[in-house]
């Protein structure tokens, strides 16, 4: 019989992926259905809220993981005056620390609750950002921008820089992705302080032009205006220069009180963030090994 693992906020399942790879069977839980083309969740998909899990039902599997969402953390890691002031709103409030961390520590209520029922320990690692750690403790260890808590092995991977593959090219002749790996800290809001520009050229290469970053009179507000007005810039034939979405930034409701054609929740938008989220192949497949005869 195959050992079982439970991937709680499993998205597009990169724990899975890893887990399925070393002989596992998996059951993922997640309030929806990320499916992007080809992309989509490898094991069997349970639709449910992960609060709503009691341990209990988990007495008889092997091994958890979870990967709760981290916008408040990555938000609140971020130098700017609102996120201050937002951390500092919610450490003075208990009811909104609690709000804030519901999700977190749902994890390990569930595990507490399963090695209960079990009457024996069941392994669980928790995948998080950098930024979660003023709030949640310490993590036990990282691998690029994935900071892993709980039962993390002693021994793990060495993280390796790989280079980053030319435009056009989306896989490499072993499957993996410019995400497998070091991933770009500055595309997951991990608090590095690496600005987005920074993060973009380490991984395209290239520097948006006429745009200059390194102006410190400069707030978040208005690179977001000047990215606008940069992207309303005309091609060499005279046409207005697009987003990759397709979308004219320089629409005057682009930065009015009409939300654009285009928004956080818009799919191409949440099929980026679950990529860039996804855990990395070899990550998954090390903790897979390591708990399989545990």
């Amino acid at each position: 019989m195959k050992p079982l693992c439970i991937d709680g906020f499993c998205g597009l399942g990169g724990w899975a992926e890893g887990f399925l790879a070393e002989g596992w069977d998996v059951i993922g839980f997640d309030v929806e259905r990320h499916v992007y083309g080809e992309h989509q969740y490898p094991g069997q998909l349970v639709i449910q809220n992960v609060l709503s899990l009691h341990g209990s039902q988990f007495k008889n599997v092997d091994c958890l993981v979870f990967s709760p969402p981290c916008q408040f953390f990555s938000y609140t890691a971020m130098p700017w005056s609102r996120a201050k002031a937002l951390a500092a709103k919610v450490r003075a409030d208990p009811v909104l620390l609690e709000k804030e961390l519901a999700l977190f520590n749902a994890c390990f209520r569930i595990q507490r609750e399963a090695c209960e029922a079990a009457g024996r320990h069941i392994p669980m690692v928790v995948e998080n950002v950098k930024g979660a750690q003023p709030w949640v403790g310490r993590a036990r260890w990282n691998y690029g921008s994935f900071y892993l808590f709980g039962d993390v092995p002693a021994l793990m991977p060495v993280v390796a820089k790989r280079s980053v593959m030319k435009a056009g090219i989306s896989h490499r002749n072993d499957g993996s992705t410019n995400f497998h790996g070091q991933k770009v800290p500055g595309f997951r809001f991990d608090g590095s302080g690496k600005s987005f520009q920074s993060a973009s050229v380490e991984h395209t290469g290239v520097k948006a032009p006429g745009m200059n970053w390194s102006d410190q009179t400069k707030r978040g507000q208005d690179f977001t205006r000047l990215a606008g007005q940069h992207a309303g810039r005309k091609n060499d034939d005279g046409r207005k220069m697009r987003d990759q979405d397709g979308y004219d930034r320089t629409h005057p409701n682009a930065f009015g009180r009409k939300a654009p054609r285009t928004s956080s929740k818009g799919k191409a938008r949440k099929r980026a963030s679950a990529m860039i989220a996804k855990i990395p192949l070899p990550l998954s497949r090390h903790i897979a090994r390591c708990f399989k005869n545990g």
